[in-house]
């Protein structure tokens, strides 16, 4: 049975807290899974959260601060010290690379995986396959960052009642979807479009160009909330922001499932990142993310 949903591991920006782990999020794509910026202690997270270094197919790492990184090399050794039998790619800022390389190296080990390395320089995509593509898109920060969005190919969805019409049952179902035709009978005449999923990770950004290319007709949208409205000032400063800039985003991208999360130790109840993205008009399926929350993509349209 496929699964598609969001396991957060952790949720606190810049330091952690008595309650928030740093970053880290797993994103179970079918038999698939990416983990993306895993800050420190995402490997004693996994374990709370019942993720296995097994369960991982590709890393991507948005920027190289700590609370989006550090957690590499502990994820990268327990990847060999468990001998994970299938190779994993790493995809972050290419600029970053001796931070990866430090990290990738930070203590001995021996190498058991293939771990292959694809840093991202541009906009555009990074892989495909007939499960997603996976695509990035330059966000604005003090350092390089990237966000990382999946579309999933379009499908089609077989119509009961215009296969019967048409006298197509049975076998001649399947034989219909994978020749395109049967008896003069079209593909297109029983069955209409079935749109792909889409799912974005924006992290540690201002407001650019780049956060709308990655959220637009998102099914969830995972980005950062670091601070509330009243905090705009700091949040440009800085490279990050607010509850109500995200939801305006979600909003303006249709959005179904907005997923906030990052969120400044200033703040200790999380009551007004929701109040306030409610109140920017976003309408949607609305998650304000806590550790070891598990989230489920929604169902297709």
């Amino acid at each position: 049975m496929s699964v598609r949903e969001l396991v957060v591991l952790g949720t606190a920006s810049q330091v952690p807290t008595r309650h928030r782990n740093h970053n880290g999020y797993l994103l179970r794509w079918d038999g698939q899974g990416i983990l993306f910026d895993p800050g420190e202690g995402t490997q004693r997270q996994m374990l709370r959260a019942g993720v296995a270094a097994h369960d991982i197919d590709r890393i991507c790492v948005t920027h190289f601060h700590g609370d989006h990184s550090l957690g590499l090399a502990g994820v990268i050794q327990r990847i060999n010290l468990d001998q994970v039998p299938h190779p994993i790619t790493a995809h972050y800022p290419r600029s970053g690379q001796r931070f990866f390389n430090r990290l990738r190296y930070a203590t001995a080990y021996r190498e058991t995986v293939q771990l292959v390395e694809a840093p991202v320089d541009r906009d555009g995509e990074l892989a495909s396959s007939q499960a997603y593509t996976l695509q990035a898109h330059k966000l604005s920060h003090p350092v390089e960052s990237y966000g990382y969005r999946l579309v999933e190919p379009d499908g089609r969805r077989m119509l009961p009642e215009r296969l019967a019409a048409h006298g197509v049952k049975g076998p001649d179902v399947g034989r219909i979807q994978r020749e395109g035709a049967l008896g003069g009978v079209t593909l297109e005449e029983v069955s209409e479009v079935r749109r792909g999923q889409r799912f974005a990770f924006v992290m540690d950004t201002r407001l650019c160009d780049g956060v709308y290319a990655l959220a637009e007709g998102c099914d969830m949208l995972v980005i950062e909330s670091t601070f509330l409205d009243e905090d705009e000032e700091l949040a440009v400063e800085h490279g990050h922001l607010t509850a109500g800039q995200a939801a305006r985003v979600a909003r303006e991208s249709g959005v179904r499932h907005l997923v906030l999360t990052h969120f400044s130790q200033r703040y200790s109840e999380p009551d007004g990142f929701e109040r306030q993205a409610r109140a920017a008009g976003f309408e949607g399926e609305l998650s304000v993310a806590h550790d070891l929350l598990r989230v489920p993509l929604p169902k297709r349209r």
